[in-house]
């Protein structure tokens, strides 16, 4: 757009939204989407906050109750990796597990939401995958979370015209091709609304801020022997009306 956004997050912020979406029907693709690179969906947001233990199946699975409020961590924005990338398995462990995630992508700069109007603040939706060092995550939750390059975010950002309900969607995560999590968002704990109404109330949120809304059972951790990830693996999450994350896995 005559360069005037930068970013994806520019165009939030900047109320483009409309505007891209003119474009885009109005102009066929100069580039086949094969030929570029993706970077995640929002590459610099202002906060990436993630919502743990958001489904009661995993909870059960790794021997947790159900939260009453919800538990949230933040990640850095290093972790952060595109569509068709690669995410890195660190030397410091070989507990390198999977989390399928709906993200939310905010798209006001808002403080106090009620639930009750928490989605028209949201900017649209797209697919986490939620890769986690377990080892260190029994110490620090946040150590277990930032490793770099562990947080693949896209392939792209569908808006909420398309998406009115995001708990009506399902979710599958896939290793080698693999089923290793389906389930539907409706069995959240604490829904996309909720999720917004209570992190409102802690912090301003913003344009572009990434809200990670928690991963249904069938973790690697929780299976018997426990199922990790490792090099030369191929990782995809799915969601309906959004499409498919596909990265593959490399060691640091």
């Amino acid at each position: 757009m005559n360069g005037r956004w930068h970013s994806l997050r520019d165009a939030i912020a900047g109320k483009g939204l409309t505007e891209l979406a003119k474009a885009a029907r109005n102009q066929p693709p100069d580039v086949a989407l094969d030929a570029v690179e993706l970077l995640p969906v929002i590459p610099n947001p202002d906060k990436i906050v993630c919502v743990g233990v958001n489904y009661a199946s995993h909870a059960s699975e790794v021997g947790r109750e159900p939260p009453t409020q919800p538990s949230v961590f933040s990640r850095l924005h290093n972790t952060l990796v595109g569509a068709r990338g690669q995410i890195v398995r660190p030397k410091a462990s070989i507990a390198f597990d999977f989390e399928g995630e709906l993200a939310v992508i905010i798209g006001e700069h808002c403080r106090h939401v009620p639930r009750a109007q928490a989605l028209s603040v949201v900017a649209g939706y797209t697919c986490f995958l939620d890769a986690s060092v377990r080892d260190f995550q029994k110490h620090s939750v946040t150590a277990g979370k930032n490793f770099p390059a562990t947080g693949p975010l896209g392939p792209w950002m569908v808006t909420t015209d398309v998406i009115p309900d995001p708990q009506a969607l399902t979710l599958t995560t896939r290793l080698n091709d693999t089923v290793v999590q389906h389930d539907t968002t409706d069995h959240m704990i604490f829904d996309v609304a909720s999720i917004i109404e209570y992190l409102s109330t802690v912090t301003w949120l913003e344009p572009g801020d990434v809200i990670a809304t928690g991963t249904p059972d069938g973790v690697g951790l929780g299976r018997k022997p426990p199922l990790w990830m490792k090099a030369g693996d191929t990782v995809e999450v799915e969601i309906s009306a959004i499409g498919t994350l596909k990265v593959n896995v490399i060691d640091e």
